[in-house]
């Protein structure tokens, strides 16, 4: 799990999270898009885990600073 933006082929969208499973992948968006941050989720895992596989939890590269800040005081208390 990673709270440290990266750039993705996606161009303007950036990595914030990297979460294990999707449900944990939605509490994190749900977290930022509660604070007014526009999130995107891609599963990258093989497609058969389905919902237990990684997914990047990415936010337009504008946001990226804002996003990383919020996880960060959610998740470490920081």
């Amino acid at each position: 799990m990673s709270n440290s933006p990266k750039n993705s082929p996606s161009g303007s969208w950036v990595v914030v999270y990297l979460a294990p499973n999707l449900a944990l992948a939605e509490m994190v968006k749900q977290m930022l898009t509660n604070e007014g941050i526009l999130v995107m989720l891609r599963s990258i895992g093989p497609p058969h885990l389905g919902p237990s596989g990684p997914v990047e939890v990415m936010v337009p590269r504008v946001e990226a600073k804002d996003a990383v800040q919020v996880l960060d005081e959610a998740l470490h208390g920081s």
